[in-house]
């Protein structure tokens, strides 16, 4: 079944869609050219977090992380989508 988002998780996506990263750009470009069977999608709310790209189809999360990333936030946003059943790849 599928969970319920809060709609300030919505808007909040769809600002980071708008603002992407350079980063951010070339690796959307890299998931639709090489993979376009997992359906990547951009900015997309996970729980009460937003993952840079998902394929629900994959189960995978592929985050870009710049220097606020890391420690133990990203260690308790992995273990809750672990229990989802998502995989993180941290680049």
């Amino acid at each position: 079944m599928k969970k319920p988002v809060l709609p300030v998780s919505i808007h909040r996506a769809r600002r980071l869609r708008r603002d992407a990263t350079d980063a951010e750009k070339a690796m959307w470009l890299l998931l639709k050219e090489h993979f376009p069977e997992l359906r990547f999608r951009r900015q997309v709310p996970l729980l009460h977090y937003i993952a840079d790209f998902a394929s629900h189809r994959a189960r995978l999360v592929i985050e870009i992380d710049g220097g606020q990333h890391g420690g133990e936030d990203d260690a308790r946003r992995d273990a809750a989508l672990l229990r989802e059943g998502y995989r993180t790849l941290r680049f």
